[in-house]
């Protein structure tokens, strides 16, 4: 998961923490409110109600009341209201003035009240008020306030995610572009792009600043080893040179005798399978360093029938069937000398890790609209962990077979340098499949 959304995530997610908190909150604080504003009415309603009180009201209550309940009522219509007068005895103990809430069945309707109780005393006879205001409604808004809160809530937070995504993706901008422009697409150091990219975020911009100086650390330390792979390279062919002349000359010797001649031969192979190594070197290296032009017109149909016809002896002497199953005549713009190299190093190694009397078999064909080229055999094959190494330099399947190792390596240079994409797929004793996958730019003649 990207960083900008992983941001915009989180963000969300604190949002909504503090939505529910605010949502669990909601009625508490409504209902501290509402009663604070019905517990001050109360108080002022019983003021009034004691200041006008006297005793002909509760004597004309007393002497026409039809019980014997010593109490004065009154109730408003719709019943949101109550007030209730009734003697009562005085304790030392008991609180003046106290709320509740309690439920109250006025005319046969049960409703929840918040109810001020007061005591005290008219002319040495103690008193009991309670006044009631209705609460019913006020669940009934809390529960309308919620609902009309959470749907702004979840409004709000859809807003502010979409807005967090972008705005995030709108800071992280440069930081893709730095990995777009000078990571992903940096194949070698010489290719870097130095350019400052425009941000508004100083981090960024020091970001720019340290890629573009570690690159020109890692091109010059690049250039330098190159360079010195070369030279060493270079260096070592002139005494090679001399030493095989030197031993030539020495064979040249009347006087020598076999022994001595079969040891200056071994001497002689050895500095030609020498020579063969600094080679490969120099080519893996001139590779690598983008010495070669890539404009010629390669046709893979003519180039593997020519090399068919050279390898035939080879082919012969192992007993293998060769088959060539190319259908489609395909050029494509490259190295041609390279591109020879690369697919005549795969052949050779289908023949050298076949069996006796197996198989190759040259094919191509079309896979998402990618052209490619297989080579079969029928060899030893390969397990898992032998085809993760097959292209490392001086590494060989068997140790059975002669080679330097550089044969696969060689191949996937020249097939990285022309972004060409190979794939392995092998059975141990059944034989492996190179699969070269062409770029795009691979068009039908």
């Amino acid at each position: 998961m990207k960083i900008k959304h992983q941001l915009a995530i989180f963000n969300a997610l604190t949002r909504l923490l503090l939505i529910l908190i605010l949502w669990l909150m909601l009625p508490i604080l409504v209902e501290k409110v509402v009663y604070r504003h019905i517990n001050n009415s109360l108080v002022e309603k019983e003021k009034k109600f004691i200041d006008h009180l006297n005793r002909n009201e509760i004597n004309d209550f007393i002497e026409n009341t039809a019980d014997s309940t010593d109490t004065y009522s009154q109730f408003s219509t719709l019943h949101s209201e109550f007030l209730v007068l009734s003697r009562a005895a005085a304790k030392p103990t008991q609180k003046k003035t106290t709320f509740s809430n309690d439920y109250r069945v006025i005319e046969g309707e049960d409703n929840e009240y918040r109810i001020l109780r007061h005591f005290f005393t008219y002319e040495n006879q103690g008193y009991q008020l309670e006044i009631g205001s209705s609460i019913s409604e006020i669940k009934d808004l809390t529960f309308i306030i919620r609902f009309f809160i959470i749907i702004v809530f979840v409004v709000v937070l859809l807003i502010t995610f979409l807005a967090d995504t972008f705005y995030i993706e709108y800071l992280l901008k440069p930081f893709y572009k730095i990995i777009d422009t000078k990571i992903r697409r940096v194949n070698e150091p010489e290719a870097f792009d130095h350019t400052p990219i425009k941000a508004a975020s100083r981090d960024f911009r020091e970001l720019d600043f340290v890629l573009n100086q570690m690159m020109d650390r890692i091109a010059e330390l690049f250039k330098k080893e190159k360079q010195f792979i070369s030279n060493v390279s270079h260096e070592l062919l002139t005494p090679i040179a001399l030493l095989k002349n030197k031993f030539e000359n020495l064979l040249q010797n009347d006087s020598l005798d076999d022994n001595a001649v079969d040891k200056i031969a071994g001497s002689l192979r050895t500095l030609d399978m020498l020579k063969k190594i600094i080679n490969n070197l120099l080519l893996i290296s001139r590779i690598e360093n983008n010495q070669y032009a890539t404009d010629e017109e390669i046709h893979f149909g003519e180039m593997v029938t020519d090399m068919q016809e050279d390898l035939q002896d080879r082919i012969e002497d192992r007993g293998l069937s060769f088959t060539n199953t190319m259908q489609h005549n395909f050029s494509f713009k490259g190295n041609k000398t390279l591109i020879h190299i690369l697919i005549y190093n795969l052949i050779t190694n289908a023949i050298k890790y076949n069996r006796e009397n197996g198989g190759i078999i040259i094919s191509d064909g079309f896979q998402d609209d990618q052209y490619f080229i297989s080579i079969a055999d029928s060899g030893i094959g390969m397990d898992v962990f032998q085809i993760e190494k097959i292209f490392n330099r001086f590494t060989r399947i068997s140790s059975d077979q002669e080679g330097q190792g550089l044969g696969l390596a060689i191949a996937k240079s020249i097939a990285s340098f022309h972004h060409i994409e190979i794939n392995v797929t092998s059975i141990i004793n059944e034989g492996t499949t190179f699969v070269l996958s062409f770029p795009e730019t691979a068009k039908p003649n």
